[in-house]
């Protein structure tokens, strides 16, 4: 396997990679949190579905934070690189809970999706709060 950077031809590259990644994720579980919340109709299936989606698409954006991705079209914070380990913990721990929220949608109890959505908003916050730009 090549190293993670090898996987992109210039840092441009990369970071599109990454939103894009992230702008997918954020769109499903977006979709299954406003159904969990009521501001949508709820759709059993349509819960399972998208957090599906958004659970393989949280494993995704990740290799896109490569030497030079730090400066350009980008709202990742640059103490990102210096803090790389506590930032691969929180992106392990967001990964980590919307498995669970995968696990939980599939059982089409609103109440636990509702928690399950709940925790794994908390923990895409928390990233957002220390690691992007507004």
């Amino acid at each position: 396997a090549l190293p993670a950077g090898a996987q992109f031809a210039k840092p441009e590259d990369a970071i599109k990679y990454r939103k894009a990644a992230f702008t997918v994720m954020a769109r499903h579980f977006g979709l299954v949190a406003a159904m969990a919340n009521g501001k949508i109709p709820f759709d059993a299936k349509a819960v399972a579905d998208n957090a599906e989606i958004a659970a393989v698409m949280s494993k995704l954006p990740y290799v896109g934070f490569v030497d030079g991705t730090d400066k350009g079209e980008t709202k990742a914070e640059p103490k990102i690189w210096a803090e790389m380990d506590k930032f691969k913990a929180a992106a392990a721990k967001m990964q980590e809970e919307m498995a669970k929220l995968n696990v939980v949608a599939k059982g089409g109890n609103v109440d636990a999706i509702k928690t399950a959505a709940g925790d794994t908003g908390k923990s895409c916050k928390a990233c957002h709060d220390s690691y992007r730009k507004e």
